[in-house]
């Protein structure tokens, strides 16, 4: 069996296995405020981590990078829509590529 196969295979079973075993082991609904909060915001925090580091590495450098997330947190922040906050991030990624 050649590399990627294999690699197709494990995949499957993992994902396969991630999704089964909650359905199996959880049977009745939960009723824990913490547990239910806390898988609430799990996929939000799986999200997060895993595009944080895209952000910072998806530019010529680290710091263009970082620039655009910090731009991009404050114009969300102040209500800006998607269109200029993804304007106002491409920007500060030219600036800051620019003066490096």
């Amino acid at each position: 069996m050649s590399y990627p196969v294999q690699q197709m295979i494990v995949m499957t079973v993992v994902t396969f296995l991630v999704r089964i075993i909650p359905l199996t082991i959880l049977r009745k609904p939960v009723k824990n405020r913490f547990v239910r909060s806390f898988l609430t915001y799990v996929p939000y925090v799986s999200l997060a981590v895993m595009t944080f580091p895209a952000i910072l590495h998806a530019t010529g450098s680290v710091y263009s990078g970082a620039a655009a997330f910090v731009v991009g947190i404050v114009l969300t922040w102040n209500r800006a829509s998607l269109l200029k906050t993804a304007a106002g991030c491409c920007l500060a990624v030219l600036i800051v590529e620019w003066l490096i």
